[in-house]
Protein backbone atom coordinates (compact mmCIF):
# COMPACT_ATOMS: atom_id res chain seq x y z
CA UNK A 1 0.00 0.00 0.00
CA UNK A 2 1.09 3.82 -0.47
CA UNK A 3 0.32 6.50 1.85
CA UNK A 4 -0.64 10.18 0.26
CA UNK A 5 -1.11 12.80 1.86
CA UNK A 6 -3.32 15.02 0.14
CA UNK A 7 -3.95 19.03 0.79
CA UNK A 8 -7.62 19.75 -0.58
CA UNK A 9 -8.43 23.73 -1.14
CA UNK A 10 -11.49 24.73 -2.45
CA UNK A 11 -11.48 26.25 -5.73
CA UNK A 12 -14.61 27.20 -7.26
CA UNK A 13 -13.94 27.78 -10.78
CA UNK A 14 -17.54 27.81 -12.93
CA UNK A 15 -20.20 28.34 -10.03
CA UNK A 16 -20.71 30.12 -7.55
CA UNK A 17 -19.79 30.46 -4.33
CA UNK A 18 -23.05 29.83 -3.15
CA UNK A 19 -23.59 26.71 -5.57
CA UNK A 20 -20.35 25.27 -4.44
CA UNK A 21 -21.66 25.84 -0.71
CA UNK A 22 -24.58 23.59 -2.02
CA UNK A 23 -22.66 20.83 -3.18
CA UNK A 24 -20.29 20.62 -0.83
CA UNK A 25 -22.23 18.46 1.15
CA UNK A 26 -22.31 16.04 -1.46
CA UNK A 27 -17.95 15.86 -1.30
CA UNK A 28 -18.17 15.34 2.29
CA UNK A 29 -20.78 12.79 2.14
CA UNK A 30 -18.07 10.98 -0.48
CA UNK A 31 -14.94 11.44 1.55
CA UNK A 32 -17.10 9.96 4.73
CA UNK A 33 -17.29 6.44 2.50
CA UNK A 34 -13.59 6.53 1.78
CA UNK A 35 -12.98 6.99 5.58
CA UNK A 36 -15.51 4.34 6.56
CA UNK A 37 -14.06 1.85 3.97
CA UNK A 38 -10.67 2.95 5.27
CA UNK A 39 -8.96 3.96 2.21
CA UNK A 40 -8.58 8.02 3.92
CA UNK A 41 -6.47 6.80 7.15
CA UNK A 42 -6.76 10.97 8.23
CA UNK A 43 -8.86 13.56 7.55
CA UNK A 44 -8.30 17.03 8.89
CA UNK A 45 -9.85 20.34 8.30
CA UNK A 46 -7.10 22.80 7.52
CA UNK A 47 -8.20 26.24 9.24
CA UNK A 48 -7.86 29.48 7.48
CA UNK A 49 -7.25 27.47 4.35
CA UNK A 50 -10.69 26.53 3.30
CA UNK A 51 -9.63 22.58 2.26
CA UNK A 52 -8.88 20.01 4.41
CA UNK A 53 -5.31 17.44 4.87
CA UNK A 54 -5.85 13.83 3.92
CA UNK A 55 -3.88 10.86 3.84
CA UNK A 56 -5.17 8.13 1.56
CA UNK A 57 -3.56 4.51 1.50
CA UNK A 58 -4.08 2.96 -1.94
CA UNK A 59 -2.45 0.41 -4.11
CA UNK A 60 -0.92 3.39 -6.52
CA UNK A 61 -0.52 6.61 -7.81
CA UNK A 62 -3.53 5.74 -10.57
CA UNK A 63 -6.04 4.88 -7.58
CA UNK A 64 -5.35 7.87 -5.84
CA UNK A 65 -6.10 10.02 -8.79
CA UNK A 66 -9.42 8.03 -9.58
CA UNK A 67 -10.38 8.41 -6.13
CA UNK A 68 -9.65 12.10 -6.20
CA UNK A 69 -11.90 12.85 -9.64
CA UNK A 70 -14.44 10.84 -8.31
CA UNK A 71 -15.33 13.47 -5.89
CA UNK A 72 -18.41 15.16 -7.12
CA UNK A 73 -17.49 18.54 -6.46
CA UNK A 74 -13.67 17.40 -7.65
CA UNK A 75 -14.07 20.39 -10.28
CA UNK A 76 -13.47 22.83 -7.92
CA UNK A 77 -11.16 22.05 -6.19
CA UNK A 78 -7.07 22.11 -6.07
CA UNK A 79 -4.66 19.36 -4.77
CA UNK A 80 -1.51 19.02 -4.00
CA UNK A 81 -0.34 15.19 -3.68
CA UNK A 82 3.04 14.22 -1.03
CA UNK A 83 3.72 10.52 -1.42
CA UNK A 84 4.62 9.66 2.30
CA UNK A 85 7.01 6.81 3.30
CA UNK A 86 6.63 4.78 6.94
CA UNK A 87 9.84 5.22 8.82
CA UNK A 88 9.91 1.94 8.92
CA UNK A 89 11.39 1.82 5.70
CA UNK A 90 14.26 3.85 6.03
CA UNK A 91 17.92 2.32 7.43
CA UNK A 92 19.56 4.49 9.70
CA UNK A 93 22.46 3.32 8.56
CA UNK A 94 22.45 4.78 5.50
CA UNK A 95 22.25 8.17 7.05
CA UNK A 96 25.81 7.58 8.61
CA UNK A 97 28.97 8.88 7.17
CA UNK A 98 29.92 7.57 3.64
CA UNK A 99 33.74 6.82 2.86
CA UNK A 100 35.45 10.09 1.24
CA UNK A 101 32.55 12.54 3.69
CA UNK A 102 34.53 15.15 5.31
CA UNK A 103 33.34 16.63 8.95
Amino acid sequence: MALFAVLATQHPVGISADEFRHRLPEGFAYTKALVDKGVIKHNWVRVGASGGLLVYDVDSHEELLSLLYANPVSPHLEFEVIPLARTAGFDPAAFGERPGDTV
